[in-house]
């Protein structure tokens, strides 16, 4: 049964990031779920080495994947036409553990349509090859493989993939 999930995304980026991860602990909340944020925990104030400081946050990130029951992901492009790195090893880590994994994005489309619709800078003078000369991968999925086959997405917002967690968690 899932009860409890990991918020995995860029959204710790955000400026607000703090107030946004309430915001969506508390959409979580409306639908049944616990949500559990990466901001939940500060780093500690007696570690002030960035690497050490890097090091705590891994592990209190793994920490709350493992004690989640699965991972709702937000896997919207993030500083490119890609999601965010540190959200697609979330959702590798949660896939090897076993844990069910549900992302969402904002728009339809295959991924080569959406890199070109919302990053037309990053498409060849071809439009089938990226501007580096190597291919856009088209499989008719909204991310790469190894995201969209293990993770069902969720066209809209973090709301709308709720709506579809609980459905599979209430069937």
């Amino acid at each position: 049964m899932i009860h409890s999930l990991y918020l995995a995304g860029p959204d710790v980026f955000r400026p607000d990031a703090h107030a946004r991860g309430l915001e969506l602990k508390a959409q979580c909340a409306q639908s049944g779920f616990e949500g559990l944020f990466p901001l939940d925990q500060d780093v500690p104030a007696d570690i002030t080495d960035p690497a050490a400081q890097a090091a705590w946050i891994y592990r209190a990130n793994i920490e709350l994947i493992e004690r989640a029951d699965a991972v709702l992901a937000n896997l919207d492009f993030f500083r490119g036409p890609e999601p965010d790195s540190g959200t697609c090893f979330e959702v590798g880590y949660a896939v090897a553990k076993g844990k069910p994994v549900f992302g969402y994005i904002p728009e339809h489309g295959s991924f080569a349509q959406r890199i070109r619709e919302r990053h037309p800078q990053a498409i060849g003078a071809d439009g089938v090859l990226d501007v580096h000369g190597w291919s856009i991968e088209e499989f008719g999925l909204p991310l790469n493989l190894m995201l969209s086959v293990p993770a069902p997405l969720v066209v809209g917002d973090l709301r709308a993939a709720l709506v579809q967690l609980a459905r599979y968690r209430d069937r």
